[in-house]
């Protein structure tokens, strides 16, 4: 056969593809072992797939562990996926008590942990994974794209081959930026550089503790990472002085729904923040578009700069950069992704997610079908999925691994089965909160997840935006 600008296979591509590996015969990888991404090996397990979980970190469930010392809003009978379940108890093992909040230090020990024990060789630790693209094949090319395996490329140079890649690797290594505009603030690398500012979730009232009391703290984030280290800070000494900039012009998003939460410890979450606010405990700044970081000596000056050119300013010690997460598509750059041009999820589920549109609670269930690309094989799950939506549910998370490893085994009839009932969770976008409250005085709910992106409280929430991240 002839190579021409048509892009026909080559004799020496047929030969690849013909006498090549038997592609069905190699495993699924997934990428990434936090909830998600185990939870799909759970599935893949149970359905008797082969397959190969490898997980940057060290540990399993690596970004969990970084958030390790704070409390989800969700109790345990939110946490766990239904096949993981099945495969844990199998072994013996006995569900934590369901009305639990766990901290993200509990999920690992007494539920991620064991279940990666039981996965043996298939999870593999301290394994980056630095591209994903087709055997032989750039985005380009396309006869005989179908009949070659996934190439998967690690940190260290190794290559594997598999059938399907799973991507649930989150969005916990991808945060926002604080400039408001979506770019990162003016001197904003420098702050950082100079330890000034800090992600979301530090441990304010642990390991951290010496960073910020006694300290004036900036908080910029409307979420519920935003609200945990708010209600962390309020517990250190008086003279730690709290700040709290929202780009809005209300937190009525931050606030939620109270005692009407179909989750009494995110209700709770939003009371007492606007407790501490209401008493002047925390000091809140609305209308706040940070758009220049400068470094004074030990301190940063953070300065607002609105659409009218309206600047303001905050002298503070520290600043907490609560502002959410990003998916980071970088490894399947060489694969064909269907990527939504706003939310940056697949072009399918962006209408169903859209925190313009949907609430937390509203958000359909949805599954293989939405989640393909034009690469067949190659999926994004978890927070990674949802692009830059803050609606994600752990529970959607292990609906959707379900549905992709259903399809991945050929039955397809329980693939496009899904299923989905989640708690009542009230609204997820600001545009929503901001019309709730002109209505009634105070919006339904809060964005975020089960337990899912680093929406978390010390005492009650966990991530939502981005994920992985503890929802990875």
């Amino acid at each position: 056969m002839s190579n021409n600008c048509c892009g026909t296979t080559t004799a020496l591509e047929l030969e690849r593809i013909v006498n090549g590996p038997n592609v069905g015969a190699l495993p699924v990888v997934v990428i990434g072992a936090g909830p998600v991404g185990l939870a799909a090996a759970a599935h893949l397990a149970e359905r008797g797939q082969d397959f190969l979980v490898l997980e940057a970190g060290e540990q399993v469930a690596a970004s969990v562990a970084r958030w390790g010392h704070v409390r989800v809003f969700s109790p345990w009978k939110y946490n766990i996926d239904a096949a993981a379940r099945r495969l844990l108890e199998a072994g013996g093992w006995s569900a934590p008590d369901g009305e639990w909040l766990p901290t993200g230090a509990e999920l690992i020990d007494d539920y991620l942990a064991p279940l990666a024990k039981l996965l043996g060789e298939r999870l593999r630790l301290g394994a980056k994974v630095s591209a994903v693209s087709r055997e032989g094949y750039d985005r380009v090319r396309t006869n005989g794209r179908e009949a070659v395996p996934f190439l998967i490329r690690l940190q260290d140079g190794e290559e594997l081959r598999a059938r399907a890649v799973i991507d649930a690797s989150g969005t916990y290594e991808n945060p926002n930026v604080l400039g408001a505009s979506g770019l990162p603030a003016r001197g904003e690398a420098g702050a950082v550089a100079a330890g000034l500012v800090d992600h979301a979730l530090p441990d304010v009232l642990g390991a951290d503790r010496d960073r910020y009391e006694g300290n004036h703290v900036l908080v910029v984030g409307a979420g519920h990472s935003a609200a945990t280290t708010l209600l962390a800070l309020a517990q250190l000494s008086e003279d730690t002085r709290i700040t709290w900039a929202i780009r809005a012009g209300g937190a009525a998003r931050t606030y939620g729904g109270g005692d009407a939460d179909a989750l009494p410890a995110r209700g709770a979450l939003g009371t007492r923040l606007r407790a501490h606010v209401d008493s002047g405990r925390i000091q809140l700044v609305t209308g706040f578009f940070t758009h220049t970081v400068r470094c004074a000596g030990e301190q940063a000056i953070v300065v607002s700069r609105d659409a009218s050119g309206h600047e303001q300013a905050i002298v503070v010690d520290r600043v907490v950069a609560a502002t959410g997460y990003r998916p980071d598509h970088t490894i399947a750059s060489e694969l064909r992704l269907d990527l939504d041009p706003i939310l940056g999820s697949t072009r399918a589920l962006a209408p169903l997610i859209d925190p313009n549109r949907h609430s937390c609670g509203t958000v359909p269930a949805h599954g293989v079908d939405e989640l393909a690309h034009p690469e067949p094989g190659f999926y994004a799950v978890g927070v990674k999925s949802y692009g830059r939506a803050p609606t994600f549910l752990m529970a959607t998370g292990y609906e959707q691994v379900r549905s992709v490893v259903a399809a991945l085994a050929g039955d397809w009839e329980a693939a496009r089965d899904v299923r989905l009932e989640l708690p009542e969770t009230g609204v997820c976008s600001s545009n929503l909160a901001e019309a709730q409250e002109q209505r009634v005085g105070l919006a339904t709910g809060i964005s975020g997840g089960l337990l899912d992106t680093p929406l978390a409280g010390a005492t009650a929430a966990v991530p939502g935006r981005g994920g992985g991240s503890c929802c990875g």
